[in-house]
């Protein structure tokens, strides 16, 4: 495929299109990157340096790519983190250009927001601009547990409310939902699941709960599912295919004692993923 990606950078680690180019390329895919930061490293450390990009100058780039006639050569637009509305409006226009020149191009957000036990950590007003603009046009969506519940309106605590959860979500507009980090009463002490969703059915995945949460696992995720979900054309392939790389991932993270994901060390994991998970249909 080739996937115009609107992410954040950063030169020291991996989050944003930091994490998610490499794993694209590694499966053979070409990316387009399109930085809405470059900042020196993630914001987790609690100091960087580097520029937060204006939209007009993002706009600017793909305005840019557009010039060369090739829009309608992508397969799909990615997006992460977005900082303001403005930015998301970039994004959303690009996601326009894309499917006018291609209808059978796709846009995957992963609507970053918050997490359990942390909140929300981003602006007030984008999560509400992201729930009420930017997810109804998506096609693909990867939120975590605790976005999805304030992405449908509701609190779930088992697995038929997760899935109810999902199902509002998904009237409206996206057609495919990968649920991240869900925890609920049915699963096993020391794990948690993966639950992806579409028009064909659900699934579930159950991994291990790694003692380790380093930023840009969803990015890496969001990434990987986009593109094992549109080679494969199997949710549930998909599914399986996306966690066994990421655990996998953060495996040899957790191994390494590092803060930064070892997307370099595991890049084997990413090329042929494991068959270490089995998708358990739910519906």
């Amino acid at each position: 495929m080739q996937i115009l990606s609107i992410q954040s950078s950063v030169a020291y680690g991996h989050v944003g299109n930091s994490a998610a180019v490499f794993p694209l390329q590694r499966l053979g895919h070409e990316v387009w990157p399109v930085l809405t930061v470059h900042f020196s490293n993630h914001t987790g450390y609690g100091a960087w340096r580097g520029p937060l990009l204006p939209a007009a100058d993002v706009a600017e780039v793909i305005a840019g790519i557009a010039d060369r006639g090739v829009l309608g050569d992508a397969d799909a637009v990615l997006s992460g983190y977005q900082g303001d509305p403005a930015m998301g409006a970039v994004i959303l226009d690009a996601v326009a250009q894309v499917k006018a020149a291609n209808p059978a191009a796709v846009y995957c957000c992963d609507p970053v927001m918050g997490d359990l036990g942390r909140g929300m950590f981003v602006r007030p007003g984008i999560p509400e601009y992201l729930r009420d603009t930017v997810v109804p046009r998506a096609d693909i969506i990867t939120p975590n547990h605790f976005e999805l519940d304030f992405l449908a309106g509701r609190t779930t605590s088992s697995l038929a409310e997760v899935l109810d959860a999902v199902d509002v979500v998904r009237a409206t507009g996206p057609r495919h939902v990968l649920v991240t980090s869900v925890l609920h009463g049915d699963v096993p002490a020391g794990s948690l699941e993966v639950v992806a969703v579409s028009d064909e059915g659900a699934w579930a995945v159950t991994t291990p709960l790694l003692p380790i949460n380093p930023n840009g696992g969803g990015d890496v995720t969001a990434a990987l599912y986009l593109a094992h979900l549109r080679t494969s054309g199997s949710p549930a392939t998909a599914l399986e295919r996306t966690i066994s790389s990421v655990f996998a991932v953060l495996e040899a993270t957790l191994a390494a004692g590092t803060r930064e994901i070892q997307l370099i060390a595991a890049q084997d994991a990413i090329a042929e993923p494991p068959a270490r998970f089995t998708a358990r249909k739910l519906r």
